[in-house]
């Protein structure tokens, strides 16, 4: 549900987070419900800020149960220097709410529940949002670390798969708390979001592989340089076996060598993805033409 407008982008509210704001009413907390929702919409502005400042585009800000999603371009997770930007950005504003709340209680300007109810959100939202695992921010760096080893797709594949893994523990614990009667609905619906979100992101990771092909000629383009490596390969081997070990920021070189393993051509990154694009996964990288 759309409420308004935050630095000219639209801001939406999902309805399991106007569920829990409801929960919280009807206990009698409301209080409690909108320092979570200032708490959590600060955290979302942080991303949105950084991402702006670093020409990303922002197309909108959905606060969730378990923070909020500012939905940026598909170039961020291209860039991998940016994506870990704009996701710390998030946690080291809760770090920063911490310690305005603590100089406020040195001065005296406190309230013994409501504050240490506030600094409980800012920890428990920065440190739920660091685990190593997508749909959350720490799984957002680590993605962009391995990218760099296993390339875009595979990171991409294994940190959703750890966000399924999350989802499936928190879940689990809820539905025990939920039986001992220690929990509320509000965890059991926190372990389904995080797994329909990290199943959502696991199917990106295809067409943000594409994207990274495409993206880096461009790149090689504006900036002129680039690292190389270089791959040795026989002709009778498919496109999508040639371009499993492309990682971002590097330029890739094929050598192709005929059934004898004698020399046949030397061919770019730039002509496979190409004939990729053109003919499809299967073709063999011996059909490209010189």
């Amino acid at each position: 549900m759309k409420v308004g407008r935050v630095c000219g982008i639209d801001l939406h509210i999902n309805g399991w987070f106007l569920f829990q704001l409801s929960l919280f009413f009807v206990a009698g907390i409301l209080e409690k419900g909108l320092i979570l929702f200032a708490v959590v919409l600060v955290h979302e502005i942080a991303h949105t800020i950084t991402a702006v400042r670093l020409g990303i585009q922002v197309i909108e800000i959905e606060l969730l149960p378990f923070g909020g999603v500012a939905r940026l371009g598909t170039e961020l997770a291209l860039n991998t220097q940016k994506e870990i930007a704009v996701a710390m950005a998030g946690p080291l504003s809760n770090l920063a709410l911490i310690g305005l709340a603590l100089g406020f209680r040195s001065y005296g300007l406190w309230n013994e529940e409501l504050g240490r109810f506030f600094l409980q959100c800012n920890i428990l939202l920065a440190g739920f949002n660091l685990l190593p695992a997508l749909p959350l921010d720490g799984g957002r760096v680590l993605r962009a670390y391995l990218a760099g080893w296993v390339g875009l797709k595979q990171a991409t594949y294994l940190c959703s798969a750890m966000g399924q893994a999350w989802a499936v523990l928190v879940t689990s614990l809820a539905v025990s708390g939920l039986l001992l009667g220690i929990s509320g609905l509000d965890i059991l619906i926190l372990g389904l979001f995080i797994f329909y979100a990290a199943t959502r992101e696991k199917k990106s990771a295809p067409y943000l592989f594409i994207r990274q092909l495409t993206q880096k000629k461009k790149e090689l383009a504006e900036i002129g340089l680039m690292p190389a490596e270089m791959m040795v390969l026989l002709e009778k081997v498919p496109l999508k076996e040639v371009i499993k070990p492309f990682v971002p920021g590097k330029f890739y070189f094929i050598m192709v060598l005929d059934d004898e393993m004698k020399y046949s051509r030397l061919l770019t990154e730039t002509q496979v993805v190409d004939a990729l694009l053109t003919h499809g996964l299967d073709y063999p990288v011996g059909q490209i033409k010189k």
